[in-house]
């Protein structure tokens, strides 16, 4: 008896620890940095979007179906590839997905539609956050919780592919004004019925939130920096019979199916810098910070790119200074043409503000 006893817990801690290692999923993404000068424009065209790596690219190989329906993809039948982007100094996540489908499901007006199910944490506060998980159970499921809680701190999109005599978007929970411009924009291409297979483009930016309730004047956006992570997840739900209610999959990025509505089974996509080919090898940046108005003080924050050897910092009222980041005191109240130069082994960049800086 000992043996089996032995063989028995064995096989418990074997499966225990299987289901441990599945859930604890280390994968990590990333997304690509557009130039500023080459922010791609939203009309269903990929062709901004060649310049991206494929290293960016999440394919079908890196999704489940959850459901049990295949135990692989197979591109005959559905055949999905999707890359999501960012530009330094806008709150915008822009995405390219591209699919092939050989049932393209979407000419009833109501959730039973093909989808890109796309859930949004930018800022890794991860947690439930649709009402039938709310914390406390005397709200789970009611409208205050889905006035004061469904999507607020991180957000899901049902984006119908295609959208076609509907919305482009089930933005789930109250806040739906953040689907709307100036916080979303969307464009689709295809040429295909219901019913019919295909190929589709869809571009769309969303601009992700901390906070978003349904006042849009009390929201958060979240700030997107260099480098940084933030929580991302999608699934694609397919259906191929319109006349069958129940989808033929649910395929997931993570590998938690409850994902939909708990930011912490969302997955780390890292906002990378600039690809070096789309970098200056040297380039004069900087801002300014008036930290005493009444001293006429102002902070001046180098933001240089490069290899630097040496700053020059004119403050527009015959002084300068040598170091990185000064703190300058004007004698008289005014407005100052400022210049930064800076040299290093690949040459100098100089970076000029008219009148940006002005003290009283």
């Amino acid at each position: 008896m000992k043996p089996n006893k032995i063989t028995f817990l064995t096989l418990i801690l074997m499966v225990f620890f299987g289901i441990q290692t599945w859930s604890q999923d280390t994968r990590t993404f990333k997304v690509f940095q557009f130039p500023a000068n080459k922010i791609p424009t939203i009309d269903g065209n990929a062709e901004d979007w060649k310049m991206v790596p494929e290293s960016y690219t999440v394919g079908m190989d890196q999704l489940w179906e959850d459901s049990g329906k295949h135990a692989k993809a197979d591109s005959k039948n559905l055949d999905v590839s999707v890359k999501v982007a960012w530009v330094k100094g806008l709150n915008r996540l822009y995405f390219l997905y591209e699919a092939y489908d050989n049932y393209w499901d979407f000419s009833l007006p109501g959730l039973h539609n093909d989808t890109f199910e796309v859930i949004v944490d930018a800022d890794q506060s991860g947690g439930p956050f649709i009402d039938r998980f709310h914390p406390n159970a005397a709200l789970t499921n009611t409208m205050d919780a889905y006035f004061s809680y469904h999507g607020v701190h991180a957000q899901n999109y049902h984006i119908f592919t295609p959208a076609e005599g509907k919305d482009w978007t089930l933005v789930w929970g109250s806040q739906p004004w953040i689907k709307e411009l100036p916080y979303a924009n969307t464009a689709t291409n295809y040429n295909f019925k219901p019913g019919e297979s295909g190929k589709m483009t869809l571009e769309f930016w969303i601009t992700p939130f901390d906070y978003a309730g349904n006042d849009p004047s009390r929201a958060v956006q979240s700030i997107l920096e260099e480098n940084k992570n933030i929580g991302l997840c999608w699934a694609i739900i397919d259906y191929d019979d319109v006349n069958n209610e129940k989808n033929n999959g649910f395929w997931n990025l993570s590998k938690e199916h409850t994902m939909y509505g708990n930011a912490s089974y969302s997955l780390p996509f890292k906002l990378m810098p600039l690809e070096e080919k789309f970098k200056k090898s040297i380039d004069a940046k900087w801002t300014f910070d008036v930290v005493d108005m009444k001293r006429k003080m102002v902070a001046f924050i180098d933001h240089s790119e490069g290899e630097i050897n040496s700053w020059k910092w004119d403050f527009g009222d015959g002084t300068s200074s040598s170091e990185q980041n000064p703190i300058h005191e004007y004698k008289e109240a005014g407005k100052y043409i400022v210049v930064l130069i800076i040299e290093g082994p690949k040459g100098k960049s100089r970076m000029s503000k008219i009148w940006d800086v002005a003290v009283k």
